[in-house]
């Protein structure tokens, strides 16, 4: 844009929201929803002359969306697993210190506007602020583009660290070895109970877990459930042993 002879340059944060845009390679269609999931609501109370709008509406929404999407790719790449055991799973995912790791990732912090006090105390840094500014930014990305871009996005930056098995610490052993197991392709486990011994009332039982009909862990409980979850964990120390041998 030409002013008196001069070209004008954009204001700075324009600037930064198309920088953001460039990173992520996501153009969005109204650039009025990118720039209110990044504002804070120090920013707004500073500015109060302009019609700037916070980013907590779209945090509310993108949080929904995200718990959807999330949902979705579990019940997708875990057929075995129980209720229960995707709800803990999903729970650990879209946990603040998860979101916030996300948020680094893609260098949310540094396009944050901020009030001048939040930012001279640390608030670029702030978990919370950094995990509602993630939701946030799904929310409005949901709002300009639709739930496949957002699946789009997460495909990048979330359902990758899933593959890795980030968030395996949360599964029991037996969802654990399940996932292990999914990820290398290499075949359907099996559990055998293969021995129940002592009296009725102080009965023991041992497990075996088999991977195409050969073993790879034995471990012994009260209950066949018990039994089962100690030779999954017998199976994946052995796997891991394996693997940095």
């Amino acid at each position: 844009m030409r002013r008196n002879g001069n070209y004008r340059r954009p204001p700075m944060n324009e600037m930064k929201f198309k920088e953001l845009q460039e990173q992520l390679n996501i153009q969005f269609t109204n650039e009025k929803l990118l720039k209110q999931a990044f504002t804070h609501s120090s920013y707004v109370n500073e500015h109060r002359r302009k019609p700037y709008e916070d980013n907590e509406r779209l945090e509310f929404l993108g949080d929904a969306v995200l718990e959807l999407t999330v949902s979705r790719y579990l019940f997708e790449k875990y057929p075995m697993m129980s209720e229960g055991e995707l709800t803990k799973l999903r729970a650990a995912i879209v946990c603040e210190p998860s979101l916030v790791e996300f948020a680094n990732k893609e260098s949310f912090g540094k396009y944050v506007l901020l009030g001048k006090g939040e930012e001279m105390t640390g608030g670029r840094e702030r978990p919370a602020m950094l995990a509602d500014v993630f939701e946030a930014f799904i929310g409005s990305l949901y709002l300009d583009q639709g739930l496949e871009k957002v699946i789009q996005f997460l495909t990048k930056t979330v359902f990758p660290k899933i593959d890795e098995g980030a968030f395996s610490h949360v599964m029991d052993f037996k969802s654990q070895l399940q996932e292990l197991i999914q990820r290398s392709g290499n075949g359907q486990l099996q559990y055998k109970i293969q021995e129940e011994r002592g009296p009725a009332h102080n009965r023991e039982f041992v497990s075996a877990v088999l991977l195409n009909g050969e073993m790879l862990g034995e471990g012994a409980g009260k209950s066949k459930k018990e039994a089962e979850q100690h030779a999954a964990a017998s199976a994946l120390k052995a796997l891991k042993e394996k693997k940095t041998t």
